[in-house]
């Protein structure tokens, strides 16, 4: 049995000035034929389906293309004309083809594309014809759009967030199995729901969003349905058919999945105002709060300039905060900035040089700020560590700063934003020396988790800013809440 694979993931912000480009997925992992069985059998939903198709079917994976960027602005008409070819030609040379598996994120935009994965299902389609199973997986921070379910015979989405890619490809090849082998009929329902909220309570661990979720769970385990989804959109997308969604997939039973996705939606909308509430405090009462934690490592998140959500990752406000209080304790944080890393190249190991830093990529948000420091190390380059759904991440260019007990790393690229220890232990840091890191992202952080002892989420500007209502949305669909309080389900 012959099933195509393929992937293409990129979570776009609309509001971050940095494109995406090729150059972009080549710093993750952006691979074709063959070489996406060498570099994605273990890790990512591609691996999971792999690796649950081995174990249960005598087949032959054909495939594609894959590619993973991140997050960050729209992509390029380039970027997104390559992934169009590749997957043409892939599948136009595949030959005869009994199914396909296709995993993307959902919220990525290019420049004059609202919907690029729908744009590229089509494609996908127009090739392989309807008769051919076509199972989609999903980020669950996908916007949920009426082309992409119309494309797929199936599809899932992530059950928790922090996100197990693996686990959702091992979700996605159950349903192609289903299909293939157990010759079931899926049937998908789903709805639209005027909501968008910010990320502080995106966490399926505990508050309203693991009792969202744990709704659906109790809903898979119901007789005839086969998967149901949960989908927070990111919140900074601004585009026509935006906002949260949830999709039942049923054993031909369209009514059934009816009525469950109905249940689901009804649920986040009672929900909404928990959902809403914000727990992240001002950079000067984070810092504080910090350094007058008595143990253990506190983990301070940039919200504001999360990295996995398309910000630059160049937000200094934390980094200044730290200096003006002068922190007492080890601090650990890292900028992307490819001046100042040429700067401490200049200055030399043991150098000492005075130098802006940060503020420089987002015009929209912040300035650079002064510091004097000693330039501890240089470093940067690919760094190996799977997580995430790639392999390897590049740093390009990379020095590490001494700022009195401060120890900041700047980088030419935003490799993984000082969001894994790798990034500190690459310049021989222990992490375990420190009293405070600072995380570029609103939500992951168990990387950390041996040595964390409190989180604080700091309300910092940026492109991922909690404050959605300050951002200038031009095409969103209104009304939605909380953005308008007049908006219904």
């Amino acid at each position: 049995m012959n099933i195509a694979i393929a992937s293409y993931g990129q979570e776009t912000s609309s509001f971050s000035p940095v494109p995406t480009t090729l150059d972009t997925f080549k710093l993750y992992g952006l691979f074709a034929g063959d070489e996406i069985l060498q570099k994605c059998r273990d890790i990512g939903s591609i691996g999971g389906f792999l690796q649950t198709m081995d174990a249960q079917l005598d087949w032959t994976p054909v495939p594609i293309i894959h590619g993973w960027a991140g997050a960050s602005g729209a992509l390029t008409k380039e970027t997104l004309a390559y992934f169009a070819e590749a997957l043409e030609k892939g599948l136009r040379d595949a030959g005869p083809l009994d199914a396909m598996y296709f995993a993307l994120h959902g919220a990525a935009v290019a420049d004059g594309v609202h919907d690029t994965e729908a744009y590229l299902l089509r494609i996908v389609r127009g090739l392989i014809g309807n008769d051919i199973p076509l199972v989609i997986s999903l980020d669950h921070h996908a916007n949920l759009t009426d082309a992409i379910v119309d494309h797929a015979d199936a599809l899932v989405a992530h059950r928790t967030q922090p996100h197990d890619q693996f686990e959702t490809g091992e979700l996605a090849a159950q349903l192609l199995l289903g299909i293939v082998r157990d010759k079931t009929r899926p049937t998908t329902a789903w709805r639209k729901i005027p909501l968008i909220t910010h990320q502080e309570q995106f966490l399926t661990a505990h508050g309203p969003m693991k009792q969202w979720f744990d709704l659906a769970r109790d809903i898979e385990s119901r007789p005839g349905v086969l998967s149901a989804s949960t989908l927070p959109m990111q919140p900074w997308l601004d585009v026509p058919q935006g906002g949260w969604a949830a999709a039942v997939v049923t054993d031909n039973d369209p009514e059934l999945a009816d009525k469950l996705v109905q249940e689901l939606g009804d649920e986040a909308w009672a929900l909404r105002e928990s959902f809403c509430r914000l727990d992240s405090i001002t950079p000067e009462a984070a810092i504080q709060r910090a350094v007058d934690a008595d143990k253990g490592l506190v983990i301070l998140s940039d919200t504001g300039d999360s990295i996995w959500g398309g910000a630059t990752g160049d937000s200094n406000v934390l980094l200044a905060e730290m200096i003006r209080q002068q922190v007492p304790h080890r601090a650990l944080i890292t900028l992307v900035d490819p001046e100042a890393v040429e700067a401490a190249m200049a200055a030399g190991v043991g150098g000492t040089l005075t130098t802006m830093v940060g503020g420089k990529l987002d015009p929209n948000f912040g300035t650079p700020t002064q510091v004097t420091a000693k330039v501890a190390a240089i470093g940067g380059g690919r760094v190996d560590v799977s997580l995430l759904g790639f392999e390897s991440y590049d740093l390009g260019s990379a020095a590490l700063l001494e700022i009195g007990e401060i120890r900041l790393v700047v980088s030419e690229n935003r490799g993984i934003g000082g969001n894994h220890p790798s990034v500190y232990e690459h310049f021989g840091l222990d992490v375990a020396d420190a009293r405070m890191l600072v995380v570029k992202t609103a939500s992951n952080w168990q990387f950390y988790q041996p040595w964390i002892d409190q989180v604080i989420r700091v309300d910092t500007p940026g492109a991922t800013t909690s404050h959605l209502e300050d951002l200038p949305w031009q095409h969103l669909p209104r009304p939605i809440y909380p953005l308008d309080s007049d908006a219904t389900m």
